[in-house]
Order: C-alpha cells, then structure tokens, then sequence
C-alpha cells in the first residue's frame, strides 16, 4: 500500500453526505449513556469518565464494557467510499462507521487526506506472515512516518459486521470497535481543518458513515 494508491480514486466514486452532517443536534449521545447525561467528553461528574471504563456496570457499553456484535447491516455503500468533511477535523467530530468484513478479506483500509498527504492510515491486516495486525500510519510531504503495529486486540472478524466509532481530539484520533475502546493515534499532521477527504476501500462493505459534533 502506498500514497498513489491511497490517493487513485475513480472520479465517480461513491461521494455521499455522511448521515448528520453538519449536525444540526447540538446534544448526540454517546452510545450506552441515558438521554439525561448524553454529553461527551467532560460533561459527566469527575467520578464517572467516560473514556475509557468509567462507566457504571449497569451502563457498560461504550467504552471499556464488553464487545458486543452489532447485527447485519442491511444496505449497502460503494466501496471505496469517498467522504468529504467540509469543516475538516476538530475536537469532538464522531465518525461512526458500520459495516461487514468479506469472509475472505486480507485488509481493510481507512485514510484520512489532506490534499497529497495522508494525516491518518489505519490499516487492519487479517494475514501478514500468519499474524493479524492493525498498521497505522501517516505520510506527510511523500515521506511515511514510522508505523505503529503494537496492539493487544484485533476486533475484525471475517465475515462478521462491525460498527467502529472515531472520535477527534485536538491531540488525536480514538478509535473504538464494537462497543469497546481499542486504541489512540496522534495527530502528526497538525492543520485539521486540512483534512477534508475521508476514504474506507480495501475487503469490506459499508451500511453507514455517519457523523456528529459531541457537545
């Protein structure tokens, strides 16, 4: 995989408006928390964060509860998929992406793009030399960065649908699947209002993109 791929989209590539965008709902919830406390982050007590695990064990699920397996989606993107963020990246941009891993996917991919560069790579691969690894990455002027291969989790399953969550700070990307918080990418490129295309391609297929601003 290398940047003129990442960049080599056909021009009638799927280009759609992600769901709630720009969002006119000034409180989203977060999933798993009551109506009566929707906002995140810093908007809950100091004793009960949010981020990760610090949710009552009543209200487990997002983030730090148990995985849970969303259901199959039933409608259907173009992959690749081509989305445009008018506004950029800023602090509190949730992407909610859902969708199902082809049963026999080798990888799947998310770009994040700002003009030539790429600000976030995030690449599951499900057989590198028998291993199953989720590579992340950046290349800023042509140059990639060192990659970031160290994780404990890899919540992909082939031929299982997933729902990933990507929450944006002004620090860095979080990244949640299925309900459960896997892992954090800091901002390399540091214009975000820059990053403006959102690509997802490789062995998938796509449900929904959907975004929000938390309050």
């Amino acid at each position: 995989m290398n940047l003129s791929d990442a960049l080599d989209w056909p021009s009638d590539g799927n280009n759609q408006p992600g769901g709630l965008w720009p969002s006119n709902n000034s409180n989203p919830t977060w999933p798993g928390q009551p109506a009566t406390n929707p906002t995140w982050p810093g908007g809950q007590p100091a004793t009960n964060p949010t981020w990760p695990g610090g949710q009552p064990a009543t209200n487990p699920t997002w983030p730090g509860g148990n995985p849970s397996q969303p259901a199959a989606p039933q409608t259907s993107l173009v992959v690749p998929y081509k989305q445009t963020l008018p506004q950029g990246i800023y602090d509190k941009l949730l992407i909610t992406i859902a969708g199902t891993i082809k049963p026999n996917a080798k990888m799947i991919t998310l770009d994040f793009l700002a003009g030539n560069d790429l600000a976030f790579h995030f690449n599951p691969r499900f057989n590198e030399e028998g291993r199953k690894v989720i590579v992340r990455n950046s290349c800023v002027s042509t140059k990639w960065g060192k990659e970031e291969r160290e994780l404990q989790q890899f919540p992909f399953v082939q031929g299982q649908p997933f729902e990933m969550k990507i929450l944006c700070t002004n620090s860095e990307f979080k990244v949640a699947v299925n309900n459960s918080h896997l892992l954090e990418f800091k901002h390399r490129f540091t214009n975000l209002r820059a990053i403006n295309v959102l690509h997802i391609y490789n062995d998938l297929t796509l449900s929904n993109v959907q975004m929000q601003t938390l309050s």
